[in-house]
C-alpha cells in the first residue's frame, strides 16, 4: 500500500501504555492533530465520563464511543487515542480498519499499575482498577480477555522500560515506513470467528486438571454424534439416558448416529421430566437397567437432555462400577452454556439441591443449537439467564451483544446463536480449566445461586432454574450495591437485561425462612459462612464473605414480595 493512503493512525492498548500522550507526540511529528476519543465522548455529552457511567451505565457509554470513531474517522492527517475497551467492538474495528493505520501500545500489567497510581489524570474508568488490595491482578485479569483484539492490530510497540517521547518515536517510525509493510484489508483486524465464523470442527478445549476434552459447537450435530464419540477413542457400547420427552423427540437421531458409527446403542428414559427425576431413586433405576444389561467399565453413558439429565446421567457414569466413560449431548440451552461443561453431577436431597454428588469430567460435549428449535421459549429465555450471568461477571462484550441481539437470540437465529452458545462454552471452559474443583476462581461462576437454588429449593423445585438465578442475580446486585461493592449503574444495566429477555427479578408470596432454611444448607459455606458472589462492575466479580446477615435477610424479603 502507498504511504500516501494512511491518513489517520489509531492507538489502542490497555490504559496507562500513554495513548495520549504519545499520540500528541506522534502528531506533533507528523505534522497532523491529535485526537483522544474519551474526550470527543465527553463534549458531545456535555458531561464527564465518570458522571456518564453513573447515570446511563456503560452500554451508554460505549454507544457515545462507537459514534465518536466513526465521526474521526472520516477525518485526515489524525492520531487517534481510543479507549482501552473499544478494540472489544468488531464495530469499532471494523471502522478503525477502513483507511486507518492501528496500533497498539503494550506493556506488563505491573507497570501499567504503577503509571495509573503515580498518573494524577489518569482516566476516570482507570480509577477501579487501582481500587482494593491487587491492582495488578485487576488489570491482568481485564487485559487478558482484551489481549485477542489487542493483538489484531497492524503493529505492536512495548512500552515497558520507554518513555513517553521513546515510544512516539517508535510509533512515528512505523508510521512512516507504513508502504513497506501495510495492508489495508478490511478484515484484518477481525477475528476469525468474526471473519468466518467458527469451524464446525474446531471444537472448544476443557484443560481441566483430571481430563482435557472437547466442546463442538454447531447447528446439526446430533447426526454427527457417532462420528464424533469414534474421534474420541470411544468404541463399543453405549447407554443413552433421556427424559420421554427428549427422548421422544432426539431419541432416534442420536441412537441411529451411534449405529451408523458401529456403536451398539441402547436407549433408557426416565419416567418423567424435570427436577423431580433427579434423585437417588431415580439413579437407582438406571443402576438397575445397567446390571440387567450387563454394563462394563468400557460401556459409555450419553446423557441426552437438559441439565436434569446431564446432572442424573453423569452422577451415574461416575458411580457405577466406580465409574464409566460419559458424554454430555445438551439440548436445552441452559446445559450447553453451563451444566454441560465442568463435571459437577449431583442428584438432589430433600433438604437441598445438588447435596449428593461428584466430580466426573465427560470425554467430550456435543451441543447441536438446532434442537433449541424444540424447546419451549420459556426454557429457552431461563437458559439465556445463565448466559446473562456469564456476561456479567466475565464479560462486558458478551453482554452488550446480548443486548443488542436479544431478538435474534430468542428467535433462534442460527449465526447469532451459535456465535453465542461458543462464546459461552469458551468462558466455562476458561473458568473450569484454572480450577477444577470449585476451589477458587470458578466460585465466581456462582454468581446469584445463593439466593437463586434456596428459592428454588424453597418452592419445591416448581420454579425453572434460569428463572430462579435471575431473581438470585438481583438479589446479590442489590447486596452488592448496599455494601459499596456494586455500582449504581451495573445494577441498572444488569435488571434491564433481565427485563429484556422477560426473566423474573422477585418471587412474591415464597416463604421467607424456607428459603433462609435451604441458603443454611448451601454447598459454598465455609467456616459457617456463605460466600457470596458480588459484582465489581459489569465483566468483573469477587467472592465476599463478610456480609452480614441482617442486610441478607432485608434484600432477600425484598425480592420476596
Amino acid at each position: 500500500m502507498s504511504k500516501q493512503l494512511v491518513h489517520r493512525v489509531f492507538l489502542t492498548g490497555f490504559s496507562g501504555t500513554g495513548k495520549s500522550t504519545v499520540a500528541a507526540l506522534v502528531a506533533a511529528a507528523l505534522g497532523w492533530r491529535a485526537v483522544d476519543s474519551d474526550e470527543l465522548i465527553e463534549q458531545a455529552a456535555g458531561r464527564p465520563i465518570t458522571e456518564i457511567f453513573e447515570r446511563d451505565g456503560e452500554q451508554r457509554f460505549r454507544e457515545l464511543e462507537r459514534e465518536a470513531i466513526a465521526r474521526v474517522a472520516t477525518e485526515n492527517d489524525v492520531v487517534v487515542a481510543t479507549g482501552g475497551g473499544a478494540v472489544v467492538a468488531v464495530e469499532n474495528r471494523r471502522t478503525m480498519a477502513a483507511g486507518g493505520l492501528v496500533i497498539a501500545l503494550e506493556g506488563r500489567p505491573v507497570t501499567l499499575a504503577n503509571r495509573l497510581r503515580d498518573d494524577g489524570d489518569a482516566p476516570a474508568s482507570a480509577r477501579p482498577l487501582l481500587a482494593g488490595a491487587d491492582p495488578v491482578n485487576r488489570i491482568a485479569e481485564l487485559k487478558t480477555q482484551r489481549q485477542r483484539f489487542y493483538a489484531l492490530a497492524d503493529a505492536l510497540v512495548e512500552t515497558d522500560y520507554r518513555t513517553a517521547e521513546e515510544v512516539a518515536a517508535a510509533v512515528t517510525e512505523r508510521v512512516r515506513a507504513a508502504d513497506a509493510w501495510f495492508s489495508d484489508h478490511p478484515d484484518r483486524l477481525l477475528t476469525p470467528e468474526e471473519r468466518d465464523g467458527p469451524h464446525p470442527d474446531e471444537p472448544i478445549w476443557v484443560e481441566a486438571a483430571s481430563r482435557r476434552y472437547p466442546v463442538y459447537v454447531g447447528w446439526g450435530l446430533l447426526d454427527r454424534l457417532g462420528e464424533l464419540l469414534e474421534q474420541a477413542g470411544l468404541a463399543g457400547t453405549v447407554h443413552v439416558i433421556s427424559d420421554p420427552e427428549v427422548m421422544s423427540r432426539h431419541g432416534d437421531r442420536a441412537v441411529a448416529s451411534l449405529r451408523r458409527a458401529e456403536f451398539q446403542a441402547y436407549p433408557f428414559a426416565t419416567d418423567a421430566a424435570g427436577e423431580e427425576v433427579k434423585t437417588l431413586e431415580t439413579a437407582s433405576l438406571v443402576y438397575d437397567v445397567l446390571a440387567q444389561r450387563k454394563a462394563e467399565r468400557s460401556h459409555t453413558i450419553v446423557a441426552l437432555g437438559g441439565g436434569v439429565i446431564g446432572d442424573l446421567a453423569g452422577f451415574v457414569a461416575a458411580t457405577y462400577l466406580r465409574g464409566l466413560p460419559f458424554v454430555q449431548a445438551p439440548t436445552s440451552f441452559l446445559a450447553m452454556v453451563d451444566a454441560a461443561i465442568g463435571g459437577k453431577v449431583a442428584v438432589d436431597h430433600h433438604e437441598g439441591k445438588n447435596l449428593i454428588g461428584a466430580f466426573h469430567q465427560p470425554r467430550l460435549v456435543v451441543a447441536d443449537v438446532s434442537v433449541l428449535k424444540t424447546l419451549p421459549r420459556q426454557k429457552l429465555v431461563e437458559g439465556c439467564a445463565e448466559a446473562i450471568k456469564h456476561a456479567l461477571i466475565l464479560d462486558p462484550a458478551l453482554l452488550t451483544d446480548l443486548e443488542e441481539q436479544a431478538d435474534d437470540l430468542l428467535h433462534l437465529e442460527p449465526s447469532v446463536t451459535v456465535d453465542i452458545v461458543r462464546r459461552n462454552v469458551a468462558i466455562k471452559a476458561a473458568v473450569v480449566s484454572e480450577d477444577e474443583r470449585d476451589t477458587g476462581r470458578r466460585a465466581i461462576l456462582n454468581y446469584g445461586h445463593t439466593v437463586g437454588h434456596a428459592i428454588e429449593a424453597a418452592a419445591g423445585y416448581t420454579m425453572g432454574h434460569g428463572a430462579a438465578d435471575a431473581i438470585g442475580m438481583t438479589a446479590a446486585a442489590e447486596i452488592g450495591r448496599r455494601l459499596g461493592v456494586t455500582p449504581e449503574a451495573a445494577v441498572k444495566r444488569q435488571r434491564a437485561v433481565l427485563d429484556r429477555f422477560g426473566l423474573p427479578t422477585s418471587r412474591p408470596g415464597l416463604n421467607a425462612d424456607a428459603v433462609f432454611a435451604a441458603m443454611a444448607l448451601d454447598k459454598k459455606v465455609e467456616a459457617g459462612k456463605l460466600r457470596w458472589v458480588l459484582l465489581e462492575d459489569i465483566g468483573r466479580a469477587s467472592v465476599h464473605s463478610d456480609v452480614p446477615e441482617e442486610l441478607v435477610r432485608d434484600v432477600v424479603e425484598g425480592v420476596l414480595t
